[in-house]
């Protein structure tokens, strides 16, 4: 059974850092990519950052770039999603996702086979 399971949420003043992590379990994800999504209230979800298996691609989503670095250790199916310089409309949950696509420049929902719990991210003003 595949599971992700995400920590490092929090609420944290704007200006400032968060650094979330997700660990995978129950298979290998050989030629998966790895992501973050996020969900404000009333809003759709949306993609965020994506990263290749070798982790030599990397997609960000325009409002985050610049700000938010994602990485990957396979030896720990773990992604991580450093984020730098937090604005209050970054507030959202924040879920970690694993999925197949052509490229990464096309990431969205539809990609995506699995799912992780989400984790809170809320940045004050």
């Amino acid at each position: 059974q595949v599971q992700l399971v995400e920590s490092g949420g929090g609420l944290v003043q704007a200006g400032g850092s968060l650094r979330l992590s997700c660990a995978a379990s129950g298979r290998t994800f050989s030629r998966y990519f790895m992501a973050w999504f996020r969900q404000a209230p009333g809003k759709e979800r949306e993609f965020v950052a994506a990263i290749s298996w070798s982790g030599g691609s990397t997609n960000y989503a325009d409002s985050v770039k610049g700000r938010f670095a994602i990485s990957r250790d396979n030896a720990k199916n773990t992604v991580y999603l450093q984020m730098n310089s937090l604005k209050p409309e970054d507030t959202a949950v924040y879920y970690c996702a694993v999925g197949r696509a052509i490229t990464l420049r096309v990431v969205d929902s539809s990609h995506v086979d699995y799912w992780g719990q989400g984790t809170q991210v809320t940045v004050s003003s």
